[in-house]
C-alpha cells in the first residue's frame, strides 16, 4: 500500500530516522502530498491505459461488438539518491555543548537531499543523467502540455483554466509553479476583484489557492526556460497525485540515516543518508503543462 513520507514517518520509531525524513518533507512543496508506491527490485512495470474499449447502445436481439481496452506497458527505474556527511571527532567533543554538532550535519545533509530530489522531480532526464529519474517535464506528454505563446507570453486567468480542464479525472491537487509566476497569478486575481484564498499546510504555512486547488511553490521550477524566441520563461504544472491512476513516487524501503561510523583515514565519523526513488506517471492525462508564461 502506499504511503506518504508524511505518514512514513508517524510510523518510525527511530527519532533521527523521523527527524531526518521530517526535514526532507519540509524542504519540498510536494513531497507532503506525494504516495509512494513500494517496489521490489530496482524498477516498476505499469500498465498505462490507451483506450477504455468503448460501449454502445443495442437494440433487441442485436449482435454485441467486443471491444477491450487497451494498454501500453511502461518501465519507470529507481535512481539512488543520498550524501555523506562526516564530522571531526575533535569538533564533536569539544563544540557539542550547546549543539549536536553530528546531528546538526545530519539535517543539512537532509535538506540537501531534498532539493536534489525536487530538482530531479520537475526537471530530471535521464538522456541527461542516467543516474537521475525523469522529472515532470520529460514525463508530460504532448497532449497535455500547452504553451503560453509561441514566444511566450503574460500568464492569463483563461490560460490557468485551460491547463486545469486538461487533467481528467477531477480537480488537480495543486498547481506547482516559480514565485515570480505566484506573484503574477496573485496580481491577476487581485486586478480581477477575485478573492485570494488562503489556508494553511501541515507545517503551519501559508498556502495560496486557486479555484479551491493549493498553489505550490519550487525554487526549482526555473524562469530561464525557452520558448522560441523568449530565453526568461516559466512553466507551470497541474497534479494528481494517486497511486493508482496519477503521479506517484517509487520507492525500495524508505529513506535511510546510516551510521556509517568512524573512517580509516582520518578521525571522524560518518553518516550517510540513502534513498532508492523513482517517479511514474500512471495516467497521462493526470498531469499537464503550461510553458512559456514570461515575466510580463
Amino acid at each position: 500500500m502506499a504511503l506518504t513520507l508524511a505518514e512514513s514517518a508517524k510510523l518510525s520509531l527511530d527519532m533521527l530516522q523521523r527527524g531526518v525524513i521530517e526535514t526532507i518533507i519540509e524542504e519540498s512543496p510536494v513531497l507532503d502530498r506525494l504516495p509512494f508506491i513500494p517496489v521490489e527490485g530496482n524498477s516498476f512495470k505499469y500498465n498505462q491505459e490507451n483506450t477504455l474499449g468503448g460501449a454502445a447502445f443495442y437494440a433487441v436481439n442485436a449482435t454485441w461488438t467486443e471491444a477491450t481496452a487497451t494498454f501500453t506497458q511502461k518501465t519507470a527505474n529507481l535512481s539512488i539518491l543520498g550524501g555523506d556527511a562526516d564530522v571531526d571527532n575533535f569538533i564533536q567533543r569539544t563544540r557539542s555543548s550547546l549543539q549536536d554538532q553530528r546531528a546538526i550535519q545530519t539535517q543539512l545533509k537532509a535538506k540537501s537531499v531534498s532539493r536534489k530530489f525536487e530538482d530531479g522531480f520537475i526537471t530530471g532526464d535521464v538522456t541527461a543523467d542516467s543516474n537521475a529519474f525523469d522529472g515532470l517535464r520529460r514525463l508530460t506528454v504532448a497532449g497535455q502540455a500547452i504553451t503560453a505563446g509561441a514566444n511566450g507570453a503574460a500568464l492569463t486567468l483563461a490560460m490557468l483554466d485551460q491547463l486545469i480542464d486538461l487533467v481528467k479525472g477531477g480537480k488537480p491537487d495543486i498547481l506547482l509553479m516559480s514565485k515570480r509566476t505566484r506573484r503574477k497569478l496573485k496580481s491577476l486575481l487581485v486586478a480581477s476583484a477575485h478573492y485570494v484564498e488562503q489556508g494553511s499546510d501541515q507545517f503551519g504555512r501559508q498556502v495560496m489557492f486557486y479555484d479551491g486547488i493549493p498553489v505550490s511553490v519550487s525554487d526549482f521550477q526555473p524562469d530561464t526556460e525557452t520558448q522560441g524566441t523568449e530565453t526568461a520563461a516559466s512553466s507551470i504544472y497541474a497534479i494528481h497525485f494517486s497511486e493508482a491512476d496519477g503521479l506517484a513516487g517509487l520507492q525500495n524501503g524508505e529513506v535511510e540515516t546510516l551510521d556509517v561510523g568512524q573512517l580509516e583515514t582520518k578521525d571522524a565519523q560518518r553518516v550517510r543518508i540513502r534513498w532508492y526513488v523513482g517517479l511514474a506517471l500512471l495516467r497521462d492525462s493526470a498531469m499537464a503543462r503550461l510553458q512559456g508564461v514570461n515575466a510580463s
